[in-house]
Order: structure tokens, then sequence, then C-alpha cells
């Protein structure tokens, strides 16, 4: 049954290669990499005319949300995507998904119905979409990822390589291809926990220089595209 609500304190950290190589060693024996291997990710989000949204998240606030369309590999008009509603309010993420298709979710922002079939889920991003009344696809974020789980655990891991972003052609149905969000080489690791950290992992990370950061993808490709307008 796919996961349709997800509450979790997530952890990020940015890795050069090296570092990067130390992890998955570390990893051996801890964890194990999900059934899926290595997958390019597309998310779309969708923010005001205004990018009221990202604007307001990269000011740091103790509540913040934002939505987006994801989909695994590339989309088609008929494939399943999932329309993510996530709120962040004091450390810990709260996540609300959907199944749904490409032309549904355009139905759905232009005010045409409901994005699924009732149900709390479906109200709490209805309600998400009027509250901010003009809802429009902003920026696309991809990435390739490896997920990790742990036996017998709640902990997860992710590894983003090659985050990149683009801001024309906005749909996951195009192409997998942006313009790069790190230098060459290095990749986004979050750590998503119910709890504490174990221990073990503690280690590692304090071993191989890997220190936590603030770091959104949606957010640094807004900040580079203001810089590059602003240099115009």
């Amino acid at each position: 049954m796919a996961i349709t609500v997800m509450q979790r304190i997530e952890m990020k950290y940015l890795l050069d290669a090296e570092q990067a190589d130390f992890l998955r060693e570390g990893l051996r024996g801890h964890m194990e990499v999900d059934q899926y291997g290595k997958t390019s990710i597309a998310s779309l989000y969708y923010d005001t005319p205004s990018y009221q949204l990202i604007r307001t998240s990269m000011e740091k606030p103790l509540f913040k949300e934002k939505i987006r369309l994801r989909s695994y590999g590339l989309a088609t008009e008929g494939s399943p995507v999932y329309l993510e509603l996530k709120r962040k309010a004091y450390g810990t993420v709260y996540k609300r998904r959907v199944e749904t298709t490409v032309p549904l979710v355009k139905k759905f922002f232009s005010g045409d119905g409901d994005i699924c079939a009732g149900g709390q889920i479906n109200n709490e991003i209805k309600t998400f979409r009027d509250f901010y009344k003009t809802l429009v696809p902003s920026c696309l974020i991809i990435y390739d990822r490896t997920a990790y789980f742990e036996p017998g655990g709640d902990l997860r891991l992710t590894i983003d390589e090659n985050p990149r972003y683009r801001v024309t052609d906005l749909t996951l149905t195009k192409s997998m291809e942006g313009i790069s969000l790190l230098p060459e080489g290095w990749s986004v690791l979050e750590i998503k926990i119910q709890e504490a950290m174990p221990l073990w992992l503690s280690r590692i990370l304090s071993e191989g220089g890997i220190t936590r950061t603030s770091f959104s993808k949606y957010g640094e490709a807004f900040r580079q595209q203001l810089c590059k307008a602003r240099s115009a």
C-alpha cells in the first residue's frame, strides 16, 4: 500500500564526492539500498505568481509549506504522478500525498474540482489551493536518488546526485535535463528519522566531516535565478 501520510524529522547535508564515498562505505552492514536502486526523480513546484511560497520559506519561519507534483522517471499523460503537500513546523515534516495524473492536476489547479475522491487528504490539498487562489508551475527540480532503509527499523536515508533545475518547459513529460544546482560531484544527503539518530550513524558523520546544513533545492534554484536576473 502506498504511503499517503508521513511525519518525520528530516536533516540535510551537502556531500562532496569523497564524503559520499565515505558515507556509502560506512552504511554497509547497517542499511540497504531499497528495491528501486538509483532513480531519477522530478518534482514540479507550484507557487503564486509572486513566488510567495518560496520567498516565505527562505525566511526560515517556524512554519512553512509547499506543494509539488512528483514523478519517478519521465512522466506521460497517463502514468501515475504524486501531488504532495509538504509542511514543516518546529523542525518536524508533515507530508500528504495522492496518486494522480498530469491532466487531472492541470484541471485541479485551474479550479476544476478535487484532486481525488474526497477524504481528509483531498480536503487539505484543496483548502491549500483555495487559500493561495492562483498556483502555477514555477520550478522543476530533478535529481538521481539512491534511497537506503534500515532493515527492521524506521531510519531512512537518501543521497541525491546531480541535482538540477529548470524554469522553462515546466512539465514532467518533457525531459530530465536541467541546470546544475551544485558543483560537479556534489550531492545532497537527507536523513529521515522518527526519533533520535542512531549512534553509529552520528559517528560516521563525525568521522567524515559531514555537518548538517539548511538546504532547499527549490530555494537554491530560486536564489540562482535571482542572481542571474540581477546580473543581466
